[in-house]
């Protein structure tokens, strides 16, 4: 092969790596969080309204949503009483947004929080 050939393909190479990890400069998610451990999330959606209607429509009963733009969120509840504490977080990564929605819950008075679902939306 030659040496032009080569610095092609691996232009090419490089342009489908980035492709396949650059994240959409319009990502937009949302957790809703109800009683007794119910959930919606929704992510990577064009604005924050489609994200915020579509994780209300998940969560069953009366709910509260938390739009995420390029950040995670997580929902924590107490295993020993699901209609209990809870606590949620968002925050730029994953495992923040998981340690502060268990920090949250344990605030509240949970006794044996865990996390009950999380959500990450383009880089978070």
């Amino acid at each position: 092969m030659s040496s032009r050939c080569a610095r092609l393909v691996a232009a090419v190479a490089s342009l489908l790596l980035l492709a396949a990890f650059a994240a959409p400069a319009d990502a937009a998610g949302a957790l809703s969080v109800g009683r007794c451990g119910a959930y919606g999330h929704a992510f990577d959606f064009s604005n924050a309204r489609a994200a915020i209607d579509a994780a209300q429509k998940q969560c069953k009963g009366d709910c509260k949503t938390i739009p995420m733009r390029r950040a995670c969120a997580a929902l924590s509840i107490d295993m020993a009483n699901p209609c209990g504490a809870h606590g949620f977080a968002v925050a730029p990564r994953i495992s923040s947004a998981q340690n502060n929605a268990m920090r949250n819950c344990y605030k509240f008075g949970g006794k044996e929080c865990v996390i009950r679902t999380w959500a990450c939306d383009a880089r978070g």
